[in-house]
Order: structure tokens, then C-alpha cells, then sequence
């Protein structure tokens, strides 16, 4: 990529990609995620994602990915919105599972499937695309029941979960 050299020379070493998860409707910036495990079509191939990540890596950048496990897309043909016909598969249901502001549902926390299925996610980028670090995506919406929206704490075990997984299978990753 033409970029990575000015990147490096301008004294940075790392690159953040953004909107990397499958996402029908770009106007949201690729924060609908409709496929958690692949690679956006808008962007070209996976195979082009990871020969970005290995052109990175050779300049010495490390790579981060911007991935979105606070909510998901709403649509019900193309993501997981009633993937099994109920709106509580993966989501909490009726209003607490839809986040009105982006139209978009919120993952049920207290869910073990939930967890397993975000933990095996996070693992699934690291160890397919080479991936060295993560950003979390609107984090708040994780750890508070309210969303940040008001003063309320809720729950964020699922973060500290990622984040045990993560430093357990690839130690490098949170230096």
C-alpha cells in the first residue's frame, strides 16, 4: 500500500482499519455488521486484507483492527437479527435488545453462547488475518446497561473476557 511508507516515515507504528466486518449498509461506516467472520466485500477479497496486514507487518506497523461486538445490524435476510426466528438468539429481546439511536440490536452479555460466540470471533481475526491489536467499538454500549446515555453501571464482563482470551493465545497482542 502506497500509504504504509509515509505512515512510517512520519514517525507512526501502527495503522487502525476500520469497517473490516461484512456490512450491507455503508452509510453507517461499517458498523452493522451483518458477518462477523468475514472480511468486507467493499474492499476487495480476504486474501487482499491479508496481503494489506503482511505489507504492514514488513514495514513494522502494527496492525489494529476497529471490531464491532457492542451491537449488530437489524436486518433480519442478511445478519442475525431473528437468525433462528426469535429476536433472543444472540440479542436480549424486544426494546432492551434494540439500540434505537442506531437501529441496530444489542448482544445479550448473559449469554454463555454470546460470549463463546464473540470470544471465538475475536480469536478468528487474530488468528486468520494476523490482526495485532483491537479497538473496541463503542465500548460504553458494552459496559453500561444505559449504553452511556445516562449515570446507571452495568455489566462488562465480556470485554475482560476478550481481553483474558486474547492475552492467553496471543500474549504479544496487549503489551
Amino acid at each position: 500500500m502506497m500509504c504504509f511508507p509515509l505512515i512510517k516515515r512520519l514517525g507512526y507504528n501502527a495503522v487502525q482499519i476500520m469497517a473490516v466486518q461484512e456490512h450491507s449498509y455503508y452509510v453507517r461506516f461499517g458498523y452493522h455488521v451483518t458477518n462477523f467472520f468475514a472480511p468486507s466485500s467493499h474492499f476487495g477479497t480476504s486474501d487482499d486484507l491479508k496481503s494489506l496486514i503482511d505489507r504492514a507487518h514488513k514495514m513494522g506497523l502494527l496492525v489494529l483492527m476497529d471490531i464491532v461486538h457492542s451491537h449488530a445490524s437489524n436486518n433480519m435476510l442478511d445478519g442475525l437479527n431473528m437468525f433462528d426466528g426469535t429476536d433472543a438468539h444472540y440479542f436480549h429481546s424486544r426494546s432492551k435488545g434494540h439500540r434505537w439511536m442506531w437501529d441496530s440490536r444489542l448482544f445479550n452479555y448473559g449469554s454463555w453462547e454470546v460470549h463463546r460466540f464473540l470470544l471465538s470471533n475475536a480469536r478468528w481475526w487474530l488468528e486468520e488475518y494476523k490482526f495485532d491489536r483491537f479497538r473496541f467499538d463503542v465500548v460504553t454500549s458494552m459496559m453500561y446497561t444505559h449504553h452511556g446515555l445516562q449515570n446507571e453501571f452495568g455489566v462488562w464482563e465480556i470485554f475482560w473476557l476478550i481481553m483474558l482470551m486474547v492475552h492467553h493465545h496471543f500474549p504479544m497482542v496487549l503489551k
